[in-house]
């Protein structure tokens, strides 16, 4: 039985093209837009900062609550507002690798900061360390999330550049 070839591309592409859609709608929604990231960026300075100042315990208790309570609702509302989500099967390990790195980075500044400034007045100590965790953290998630994104599209393969490079 002879196969068109022409025929055959077309209904490759027919199949590909909501699939790569799919694919592109994901990327997008992984960077989460500016209000959730700003929002979040502002959310980690604010609890970074007041937990800085060198609170007695009971304000650390109620500054962690009140970070854990607003951070739960930005993430239900963006949540909502998501239109794809993936199953949780097919988030690869690049999504958690990132996850942990940025976690690890933005932990790593926060210890860094408390030690450089430690002979600082606990007011300005704590104005400095929340500044460069938050910026660590902005300039790590772009390329963090689009990393992690990447390896969605391959399917958790090694890299999304053989794929799109026809391979």
């Amino acid at each position: 039985m002879p196969v068109d070839a022409e025929q055959a591309w077309k209904d490759l592409q027919r199949i590909r093209v909501p699939q790569e859609r799919v694919y592109d709608e994901f990327e997008r929604s992984a960077s989460g837009g500016r209000g959730t990231t700003y929002g979040t960026a502002a959310l980690m300075w604010v609890f970074l900062a007041g937990v800085g100042m060198d609170p007695p315990q009971w304000g650390v208790v109620l500054f962690v609550a009140a970070y854990a309570v607003l951070l739960s609702a930005l993430v239900v509302r963006r949540s909502r507002r998501n239109r794809m989500q993936l199953h949780h099967t097919r988030y690869p390990g690049r999504v958690w690798a990132a996850f942990g790195a940025a976690a690890i980075l933005v932990g790593g500044t926060v210890v860094l900061a408390d030690h450089l400034t430690g002979s600082l007045q606990p007011i300005h100590a704590g104005l400095i360390q929340a500044t460069a965790a938050v910026a660590v953290y902005l300039l790590s998630l772009g390329p963090a999330n689009r990393w992690a994104a990447a390896s969605v599209r391959s399917g958790g393969g090694p890299a999304a550049a053989d794929e799109e490079a026809g391979r």
